[in-house]
């Protein structure tokens, strides 16, 4: 039975046309032959694959399983000028069984990951399909060739954890067809049998495995041990403590496993023929090698090949190149560097997203002095470019680590401002001054992300520019305010902000300028580019909670906040769901079906000065306030939203004592004057909250 083929490494099924540009160029002047007797004629980057098969033996042209569309992937000259070259595609060729050739997977890449569902995926994808199956790609560094053992390296970037799947399922092959010697004569010892083993041993030195894990969870150790018990890896070791635990261990049980149900009830003849088979079956399975000659390439060939699965990131890519670099080191100090490098990232938190922004805005913010021993005269001020950006940011820090004082300063640098970082974002404010740290709470809240460049510029030059605790709170409160009234106005617009921030940091430079000055000038360069009072107030006015929810409720909270008390739950406070424990509550319904109490109290009995009223009104501040979260809350008349109380007894509806709800607590109707005039009121509240006047330096 055919089955769809499955995405590269996490199982989920490839479109046909995915990957067809990942076949070389090169090979469009000749052939190559595939283990499986077929042959690849004239393969065209960004065209169909045509194979020609027994089973067309006539010579007509038909779609192999790997088969492309010549419109999903047009040919892209700079991406094929990042690819060094695409090997035959094919796992017997991978794997070859004579060639000097080890695939390493670097201490610092990823340990193993995959799981039941991977591992079946896989095996399913091979045995159920026809010879010729696409399993994806992997990219490698080649390294130099060994002068000693004529071996050359391969440094696997991407596709380890298929590349050690694949191999630990041809060791469950070979162990199995091992357990049946009486089947297996001389002639299949020699052209099919040892030739799997030396897929996994190498033929020239019999304690060297094709395959390299890295070191991390005991990865490399439990790989060496299966290969030593049951593909003939000649080396003295120990079975690796709490080995069968681990899921190389367990990959390996599983196909083992696999197989032994497949040849169940079989003789050793029929079962060695059934192993056989599928060794070919998977020996024939298309896996393309693409050789790079960077990290930077391999990360940009990621975005290219549009990947469903969860390749490495720019921050994995960075790490790599990193620690390339200190590769010569003894294990103990690579060990040490590496602990350096998971610092950083403790100090970041997991969210990748944190993460790569980090790295972007470290670059941002100091990008005058990183760019300065590259700057030649008469060349630009900025050559490793003028922002930090997805496409760009592996190359930024592949050229710095590149230059001296190299991988060790910028490992140091990233491990002090990844720390000041970590303060910013809220991972470790251990020590904190108390009212820093509330306005680095709020910051989050009102959305200031941008500014966080600036922050860490500040903070890092905290001692020569003046600054102590009690500024910075002041500059970051400052920021509340100008975000705030930027992300309702959306002025000044988001792609300016980055640039914003740099121009800050910069200009505090030019002007030479320290302490309080600072202070000063920031206020006067963020109140320059902000909206005026009377644009603020007019989008106060507005339907604002349609236009960003999130930003009104930092605003009804900000009002509301001088009105809770300390038997009250914090109004940032979520249960276990994730859901805010208070919540905006329209107190005219929002939905399309006005219900008919409200039809009657707001528009008189007329549906449609009903409907009239809530097109205009309903999003208004006037007509929003917050409640305890109750999702049946929001229709039911008002009489009843004001005096709603929980199981427990609690007010969770206007009588809940925050100050928002007082207009309403006194109410026995909503009507559109009631929701006009409470607009004003609260509109002039937040000009009010959010002034820039009362903040003086």
């Amino acid at each position: 039975m055919m089955t769809a083929p499955r995405n590269q490494d996490h199982g989920r099924p490839f479109k046909r046309g995915d990957v067809g540009w990942l076949l070389p160029q090169k090979l469009q002047e000749g052939e190559s032959e595939r283990s499986d007797g077929a042959r690849c004629d004239k393969i065209h980057l960004g065209s169909p694959l045509l194979v020609e098969s027994e089973s067309n033996s006539k010579g007509k042209e038909s779609p192999s399983p790997y088969q492309t569309n010549r419109n999903h992937m047009p040919y892209n000259e700079s991406r094929d000028e990042m690819i060094k070259n695409v090997s035959d595609p094919s796992v017997a060729s991978i794997l070859s069984t004579d060639a000097l050739k080890v695939y390493n997977i670097p201490r610092y890449q990823r340990e193993y990951t995959w799981g039941q569902r991977d591992w079946a995926n896989l095996y399913d994808d091979v045995f159920d399909n026809d010879p010729g199956y696409f399993l994806g790609s992997i990219i490698v560094i080649q390294g130099e060739i060994d002068p000693k053992t004529n071996i050359v390296e391969f440094e696997v970037i991407d596709g380890q954890q298929r590349l050690t799947t694949i191999s630990l399922l041809l060791a469950a092959l070979y162990a199995r067809i091992n357990e049946h010697p009486d089947a297996i004569d001389e002639d299949m010892q020699l052209d099919d049998i040892r030739p799997l083993r030396n897929r996994l041993v190498l033929k020239s030195n019999k304690d060297m495995t094709r395959v390299v894990p890295q070191v991390q969870n005991h990865n490399q150790d439990d790989y060496r041990w299966i290969l030593k018990e049951r593909a003939g890896l000649a080396v003295v070791m120990q079975r690796p403590k709490y080995h069968g635990v681990r899921k190389m261990s367990k990959a390996f049980e599983y196909f083992y496993d696999r197989l032994g149900g497949e040849i169940a009830g079989m003789g050793d003849d029929d079962a060695v023929h059934t192993l056989l088979d599928k060794s070919r079956l998977l020996c024939s399975a298309v896996l393309v090698q693409i050789n790079v000659d960077s990290h930077a390439d391999a990360y940009t060939l990621f975005a290219s090949l549009n990947n469903r699965g969860v390749p490495l990131s720019a921050v994995d890519l960075i790490k790599n190149t990193l620690l390339a670099k200190v590769a010569d080191a003894d294990g103990d100090e690579l060990d040490y560097y590496f602990e350096q490098w998971q610092e950083v990232l403790r100090n970041l938190g997991d969210d990748y997203a944190t993460q790569e922004r980090f790295f972007r805005q470290n670059y941002d913010a100091f990008r005058r002095d990183v760019n300065r021993p590259f700057v030649q005269e008469g060349g630009a001020q900025l050559p490793l470019g003028s922002v930090a950006t997805r496409s760009n940011l592996l190359k930024i820090y592949e050229k710095r680590i590149g230059q001296d004082p190299g991988a060790l300063g910028v490992l140091d640098e990233l491990i002090c401002n990844s720390a000041i970082y970590s303060q910013i974002i809220g991972v470790d404010r251990e020590g904190m001054d108390s009212g820093l740290e509330r306005q680095l709470v709020e910051i989050a809240r009102a959305q200031g992300v941008p500014s966080y460049l600036m922050l860490l510029y500040l903070m890092k030059r905290k001692p020569e520019l003046g600054l102590d605790d009690v500024l910075i709170s002041g500059i970051v409160a400052l920021l509340v305010r100008f975000f705030v009234r930027r992300n309702v106005t959306d002025t000044p617009p988001t792609r300016d902000l980055e640039r914003l921030f740099i121009s800050i940091c910069e200009g505090i430079e030019d002007e030479s300028i320290r302490g309080v000055e600072v202070a000063r000038y920031i206020k006067r360069r963020l109140v320059d580019v902000s909206a005026s009072d009377a644009t603020f107030k007019e989008r106060l006015e507005g339907p604002i909670y349609d236009v960003n929810p999130d930003m009104t409720r930092y605003i009804l909270t900000v009002l509301a906040e001088p009105s809770v008390t300390k038997e009250m739950k914090g109004l940032w406070e979520r249960y276990p769901s994730g859901n805010y424990v208070w919540t905006i509550e329209h107190v005219f319904p929002q939905g399309e079906n006005i219900p008919a109490s409200w039809v009657d109290m707001i528009g008189g009995g007329d549906k449609t000065k009903a409907q009239e009223i809530q097109a205009a009104h309903v999003h208004t501040l006037g007509n929003l306030t917050i409640t305890g979260y109750n999702s049946k809350l929001s229709n039911m008349p008002f009489i009843e939203k004001r005096d709603r109380k929980d199981s427990n007894g609690a007010n969770v509806g206007y009588r809940n004592g925050l100050n928002l709800n007082d207009d309403l607590v006194g109410a026995d109707s909503w009507t559109k004057e009631q929701i006009v005039a409470r607009t004003e009121k609260l509109v002039e509240l937040a000009l009010q909250a959010f002034t820039f006047d009362d903040i003086e330096f």
